[in-house]
């Protein structure tokens, strides 16, 4: 038998352990915990469907905390690793500089949130499209951050998350100051759903079954 040919690219989804307080608190705090954490597995799951058996890439699940590795929740077929320790940029360079156990192996990598009801896998082609001639990519958000962040990673990894004010309104500017130098592609905005506004406007282009079911383009 011919062994199958190793995927090239990478796309790696940060997840949280769906635990009711965990996750979306900012969210929460408009919407209750219970509708939150609701949205939070519904459109996690919606996107692990969407993205992770598409053949163009290889889809990793990067989980925190460590400990829920083997969590229920987690697709079967999806390999996982840990996040580890470190703020959103620590862990985030971890995965750009393939440290630990499970390294992410050569070529590109592209790292997104699992919560963001837009993604589609024709968005995610495009950053690795876009990687033939950029050094990095990034989804910028309307909020002043970004949903997808990636990087070529040849000749080396860049270091772009130090210092970087997070959930701010110049968490991308923060992030385009450590990168100059580098040549930087985009591609479409999209939306965060971290506040309650966001939450019910998503219904408007998504249809009210992402209160709480998010079914849209899947």
């Amino acid at each position: 038998m011919v062994p199958k040919r190793p995927f090239r690219h990478k796309l790696v989804l940060m997840v949280k352990e769906p635990v009711a307080g965990r996750v979306k608190t900012r969210l929460a705090r408009g919407i209750g915990v219970a509708a939150a954490t609701g949205f939070y597995r519904t459109a996690t799951s919606a996107v692990c469907r969407r993205l992770g058996r598409d053949t163009r890439w290889q889809t990793i699940l990067a989980v925190a905390p460590d400990t829920s590795l083997k969590h229920p929740a987690w697709p079967l077929h999806l390999p996982r690793r840990a996040q580890g320790q470190g703020d959103l940029g620590q862990r985030m360079q971890r995965l750009v500089d393939m440290a630990g156990d499970t390294p992410l192996g050569p070529g590109p990598v592209v790292i997104v949130g699992s919560d963001i009801p837009g993604i589609t896998a024709d968005l995610i082609a495009q950053a690795f499209q876009k990687l033939g001639s950029a050094d990095m990519v990034i989804g910028p958000a309307p909020d002043g951050g970004y949903w997808l962040i990636g990087f070529k990673r040849l000749p080396r990894s860049p270091a772009v998350f130090s210092g970087i004010r997070w959930s701010h309104p110049q968490t991308l500017s923060d992030t385009l100051d450590n990168a100059a130098g580098l040549r930087i592609a985009t591609v479409k905005s999209l939306d965060d759903i971290d506040e309650a506004e966001d939450y019910h406007a998503a219904s408007a282009w998504c249809g009210r079954s992402v209160l709480p079911r998010i079914s849209c383009d899947d």
